[in-house]
């Protein structure tokens, strides 16, 4: 399979508008399963050429497959394809190479956006962008244009930490505002809540350690691995989120203050 991807983001790059292609998720971090999918970032410029995509597509698994262009997917997960080459999934996430240098401008002043995003509940943290660039595998780049950028990626950005941590104020507002609702029986809005907050703590944690954090998923047992964590912090999350009442709040309420003693010791 190796072979195939590597024929795969050389064919990508020949197409219009494709800059580079990278693979990304647990094979580009070395903790894949046997059964893991394939993740291959597409970073373009301008508009990719959809028909050429759909087009290599079908040359790849031998039926037609539907390629989703830029927005199709929603405002922050550009757009892309699901494939099956050879019994095996591969998936092609588009990512605009000029928004992805101007997340990475700002993440260095230390500024970043949440946006709303299907796929990501607690919403689309733009320093992923950055984050994905960092721990992806570059598998073909003609120009060296995402080579150069995932160099830069290396060095978390100071003024990027000291946004992230200091947005753990947030988890304390919505652990309050979950506590308004505890004893009313509103579990939908406690359950918001507490899932924001505790989805702003493993940012917040992720940041203090100057480690990438790019999606909900598996971020809540990273966040528990990391040095300085709380202890129990994985239990206590999912203490309060089995619960959902008063106690769970409170459970919440601690852990906050934990985490928060902890980013606010330095490191």
């Amino acid at each position: 399979m190796n072979s195939t991807i590597a024929d795969m983001a050389d064919q990508l790059c020949t197409l219009p508008g494709i800059r580079a292609v990278a693979l990304g998720g647990s094979r580009a971090r070395g903790t894949q399963r046997p059964d893991s999918d394939w993740d291959l970032g597409l970073y373009y410029r301008g508009r990719p050429d959809l028909p050429a995509l759909t087009a290599l597509a079908a040359d790849f698994t031998g039926r037609p497959v539907d390629v989703a262009g830029p927005g199709g997917w929603g405002p922050w997960v550009d757009g892309g394809a699901w494939l099956t080459v050879d019994g095996v999934a591969v998936d092609w996430i588009l990512r605009d190479l000029d928004r992805v240098e101007r997340v990475w401008a700002q993440c260095r002043e230390g500024r970043y956006e949440v946006g709303i995003q299907p796929g990501h509940p607690l919403g689309f943290w733009s320093p992923a962008y950055a984050g994905e660039v960092a721990l992806s595998r570059v598998l073909a780049d003609p120009a060296g244009e995402l080579t150069a950028l995932r160099a830069q990626t290396h060095d978390y950005p100071e003024p990027l930490r000291t946004a992230l941590t200091e947005a753990a104020w947030e988890a304390e507002f919505s652990v309050d505002a979950a506590r308004k609702s505890a004893g009313s029986g509103d579990v939908l809005h406690v359950s918001l809540c507490l899932s924001r907050a505790f989805g702003i703590l493993a940012q917040s944690l992720h940041a203090h350690h100057r480690t990438w954090c790019v999606n909900e998923k598996g971020a809540l047992a990273s966040a528990a691995a990391l040095p300085d964590t709380p202890p129990g912090f994985a239990e206590r999350v999912s203490s309060a989120l089995g619960a959902l009442d008063a106690v769970a709040v409170e459970t919440a309420a601690a852990l906050v203050a934990d985490v928060r003693a902890v980013l606010g010791s330095g490191g």
